[in-house]
């Protein structure tokens, strides 16, 4: 069994994003040679994200709306974690979207369902954060 590991740094320029990342976890499956097994992709910070979905504008706008329904930025002091911070909001964010996915690797590729595409999600941004890319199989 062999495993690979690495880490890709992200710094949005906004406080939110939603990236399209498959193109980098490809190259890391690329690099770690491994044909058979398992991609843990997972974010390192508490108010950022990874998921799967459709890469679809009209569908990001809507996350962006729903997740500002369920856990609207303003006003700060709603949230009793906002003392020196205002990012209460994106820890909750965060827990709605979930903090890692695992992908099967068939055949040398990630093995996707149809559409599937795999995301960072940005609730705290315009400062570096990473993402664990952890690669494990023969």
């Amino acid at each position: 069994m062999k495993s690979f590991r690495r880490e890709l740094w992200f710094e949005t320029a906004t406080r939110r994003a939603f990236i399209n990342i498959t193109p980098e976890i490809e190259d890391c499956l690329a690099a770690s040679g491994i044909r058979e097994g398992l991609c843990l992709v997972n974010a390192m910070h508490i108010t950022a994200s990874v998921f799967i979905n459709d890469d679809e504008a009209g569908l990001h706008h809507d996350f962006e709306v729903w997740l500002e329904k369920l856990a609207p930025h303003a006003p700060t002091s709603q949230y009793r974690h906002n003392g020196y911070e205002d990012n209460a909001d994106g820890h909750l964010k965060r827990q709605i979207m979930g903090r890692e996915v695992v992908v099967a690797v068939t055949e040398g590729k990630l093995d996707f369902g149809p559409w599937e595409q795999i995301f960072y999600g940005e609730f705290d941004g315009r400062r570096r954060k990473r993402v664990l890319v952890k690669i494990i199989g023969a």
